[in-house]
Parts: C-alpha cells; sequence; structure tokens
C-alpha cells in the first residue's frame, strides 16, 4: 500500500473522488425507513460519473447519422465520434500504430479479437478468467479451427508464472490472453512479465482489462502488451460502449466482426471489398453517445491527480479487509497470496450461510448492494471452493468508507442476531417475503416482490 493510501484508511472518513450520478438515492428499507444507498457493486456496473452525463445532455441535441452524411449535424456527431475513438486510445496510452474499436463491452471486444487470430493460431488462457475472456476462445476453437489450451492456476503468482512460461516452451502460441484484474479477487499477475514471456516465445498478448482500466487505467506503449478490452458501464460510461485497442494489423485483414454498410468499400453480387479497421468491425449505425460518454469518463480519470484513483481504492480496499477480517465466520477469498496491489474488488464467503440469503438481507435491511454467486468466473469459483457461490464486494470513485464500514456493521449484525424479517426462495433467488416495498416511484412497477425473479436473473452468475 502506497503512504498516501495508508493515511487515507486510517483516517475517519474517505470521501468519493468524483461525483457520480444518484451518489445521494435513497432506497426503502423493510423497517420502513429510507437510507442513502450504499453501492458496492462497482464490478457489476459502476454509476456514471455526472460529468458524463453533462456530456450527454450537451451534445444529444447535436445527434445525428455519422459517416457520410452531408448534413450539418451528421459533420458534426461524426466529428465527435472520431474525437471519441481518438480520446479512448490516448486514455489506455495506445501507440501511432495502434488502432481503437468502438465495440459494446469488454465480451464483445474479445469475441471479436478471437475472430481475427489468424487461422491455426494457438491461444493459452488462464482458468482465472471471467468468461468473457474464457468462452470466445473455446469457442473460436470450434469455429476457426484456433485451439485454446485452458492452463490451470498455481498457488502463487511465481508458480503460475512458471507454468506460462512452460506452457509457451511447449508449442507455439499465437496469442496468450489474460486478465488485468481479477473481477473475483481484484487480484492479477503482472502483466510486463506476461507481456515479456509471451513476446520471448513469439505470441502477442491481450489484456482483459474491464477490472484493471476503470481501476487503476493501463498502457499498451509502457506494458507492452498487444491489444486492451475493456467496458464503458465498468468505466462509469453506462450507456453501452466498450472498446478494443491494439495492434492494427489482425484487425485489418481478420474476418470482419459484423457483415453490414459501413464495413465495406465496395459490394457486388460477386463479391465484397472490406474496410480496412476501425471501420471493417463496426458495421451498422455506431452507438455514438456511447462512444462520447465513454471517452468524457476517460478524460476525468485521466485529469485525476497521479496516484489518486490507486490512493482511494487501497484506503477503502485495507479498510473492508482489516473489517471483514476482523469478524468470525466471514473469510476473503485470495487467488495468489504474492499479488501485489489488487484492485477494489473483494470476495468473501459466509460458510454455512447461502450467499444469496445475505446479499439479500444486506441490501434489504441495510441498503447496501453487494453481488451475490459465482461472477461469471466458474472455473475461479470452484478453484476457491466456493461452487455454490460467494458474495463480492467492489468500490469506486464514488465510493466512501461509510459504505464499507456499514457492511461490515451488517454483517456483524447478520452474524449475532440474523435477519430481521423472514426470506424465501422464489425462482431460485432469496426474496423477503411479501415484500411491499415500492419501486420508486418508477413507471409501470408496482413493488419488489412482483419482480424478485426478474431482477435476480440466472442463480449464481453475474
Amino acid at each position: 500500500m502506497t503512504a498516501i493510501a495508508e493515511r487515507l484508511s486510517c483516517a475517519t472518513e474517505v470521501s468519493a473522488l468524483l461525483p457520480v450520478v444518484g451518489g445521494t438515492t435513497t432506497v426503502p428499507l423493510v423497517d420502513g425507513t429510507q437510507r442513502v444507498y450504499a453501492n458496492l457493486d462497482y464490478a457489476a456496473s459502476a454509476p456514471a460519473l455526472e460529468a458524463v452525463a453533462a456530456r450527454v445532455t450537451e451534445v444529444l441535441p447535436l445527434y445525428a447519422s455519422v459517416h457520410r452524411g452531408a448534413g450539418y449535424l451528421s459533420q458534426v456527431s461524426t466529428a465527435l465520434y472520431e474525437s471519441a475513438r481518438q480520446t479512448i486510445a490516448r486514455f489506455v496510452d495506445a501507440r501511432p500504430d495502434d488502432v481503437a474499436i468502438v465495440t459494446r463491452n469488454t465480451t464483445d471486444s474479445l469475441n471479436l479479437l478471437a475472430g481475427v487470430v489468424p487461422a491455426g493460431g494457438r491461444v493459452l488462457v488462464l482458468d482465472v478468467e471471467h468468461h468473457a475472456n474464457l468462452l470466445p476462445w473455446v469457442q473460436s476453437s470450434e469455429r476457426h479451427g484456433n485451439r485454446t489450451t485452458i492452463l490451470p492456476i498455481a498457488g502463487t503468482v511465481a508458480a503460475t508464472l512458471d507454468a506460462v512460461r512452460d506452457e509457451l516452451a511447449r508449442q507455439r502460441y499465437a496469442l496468450v490472453t489474460v486478465t488485468g484484474a481479477s473481477n473475483v479477487t481484484g487480484e492479477a499477475l503482472p502483466i510486463d512479465q506476461v507481456v515479456a514471456l509471451a513476446h520471448a516465445a513469439g505470441a502477442r498478448v491481450a489484456v482483459d482489462g474491464a477490472q484493471l482500466v476503470p481501476h487503476r487505467g493501463f498502457s499498451l506503449a509502457s506494458t507492452h502488451a498487444d491489444y486492451v478490452a475493456f467496458s464503458g458501464h465498468k468505466t462509469y460510461a453506462p450507456f453501452g460502449a466498450g472498446a478494443l485497442v491494439g495492434r492494427r494489423d489482425w484487425l485489418d485483414s481478420g474476418t470482419p466482426y459484423l457483415a453490414g454498410g459501413g464495413a465495406v468499400r465496395d459490394v457486388r453480387a460477386d463479391r465484397t471489398i472490406w474496410q480496412p479497421a476501425p471501420a471493417r468491425h463496426e458495421a451498422g449505425s455506431p452507438n455514438v453517445l456511447g462512444a462520447i460518454a465513454l471517452a468524457e469518463a476517460c478524460d476525468q480519470l485521466a485529469a485525476l491527480p497521479a496516484g489518486a484513483l490507486a490512493a482511494h481504492e487501497e484506503a477503502l480496499r485495507a479498510r473492508l479487509v482489516e473489517g471483514l477480517s476482523g469478524i468470525d465466520g466471514v473469510e476473503i477469498a485470495r487467488i495468489w497470496p504474492d499479488s501485489a496491489a489488487p484492485v477494489g474488488v473483494l470476495t468473501f464467503t459466509v460458510p454455512d450461510h447461502d450467499p444469496g440469503l445475505v446479499a439479500a438481507y444486506l441490501a434489504a435491511e441495510h441498503g447496501i448492494g453487494v453481488r451475490d454467486g459465482r461472477f461469471c468466473a466458474h472455473p475461479l469459483l470452484a478453484h476457491l471452493g466456493a461452487s455454490g457461490g460467494a458474495i463480492r464486494a467492489s468500490v469506486g470513485v464514488g465510493t466512501t468508507s461509510e459504505a464499507v464500514d456499514r457492511l461490515v456493521a451488517a454483517l456483524t449484525s447478520y452474524l449475532s442476531a440474523g435477519p430481521a424479517v423472514r426470506y424465501e426462495v422464489v425462482d431460485g433467488c432469496w426474496a423477503v417475503v411479501d415484500d411491499t416495498r415500492p419501486l420508486l416511484a418508477v413507471h409501470g412497477l408496482d413493488h419488489l416482490a412482483a419482480t424478485a425473479a426478474a431482477a435476480c436473473g440466472p442463480a449464481l452468475d453475474d
């Protein structure tokens, strides 16, 4: 932990680093009171920065079709969209010859990349990955003949790096793809060391930056990684855009991700001439407002003082670890004890207590939002001995120490006194029995009990 973070974690209060939309929203509790929502679910979807919402409001009157439009607003929208692309590339320190493709999210980006790996090229991936950086490579093996090896992680960073080195020496790979920060524990392998091993063996490296980019930032130039993918909805711009940024050659020559208008130079009955990247992979009308929102979020994060983002998160994480470690009956999950500087994502279990029940209790009785399940990382949860699910708390720029302290106090109360109301499983999800809390006067919705199953989604996943 940095000296700044250590001072913050010991302070009586850690304030929000940047204002977010909904930061003061109150939610109804089952006892009839209201409380400011403690959002500890940033790793799933982060709230929009207030500056991002303001930017979208500012440009919405200028919104029009982009590319090939002669109208004034089309020209303005095109300029805004292409400027956003440049901002996104600059945020991850792209090299001059890199290309930035606007996608929907990290999953979309990695599926796109899986389709441009040269035919027959082997891909190496670890079983620590989120499904977004696991399933596309498995499916690519079936579709393109790019054989994928899923390498089991070892118990330490050093041992895992040795396993990667040994596997790269055993056979030739085209690509090594690795998480920048685990969406389960916040831990990661040192990217620069993975890149050095891969490049020495003639392989490229793709980084799943979904958790790393918004929590710590990232540099393609300094890490020498070949590609990075990340999501706007985790980077304080929840308007449906993400990005894939990296080496141009595969993206210029690979199979177009979508077949359609905008991706082509010329089409005839007997042949199609495709555009180079990025247009090659952006067929159809792009998400202009999403790209602008993501670019604004990138600018806001980039404008923070050096080290401020890391210090804020390290202080909150240290406070959370200290608090949870002091509760008998709570166990914090770790992948690698020797992992350095994990981001603000932490998963824990309460043995003999269903994680869905604990999460429902935290929400209904304390106004705390956490995530429960297997977090779209089933192999990793099995490795951690939590195949039945766990509970994840994650922080971001809008998180304060009050939210962390409230979680610790609520868990202490849960284990000492238990829930104050009855809960039951409805369609696989825990919910308050006969919950009549209003859904904040949202049009078309009645009360929580009527929508519990839809809100919960697939059991044990993220």
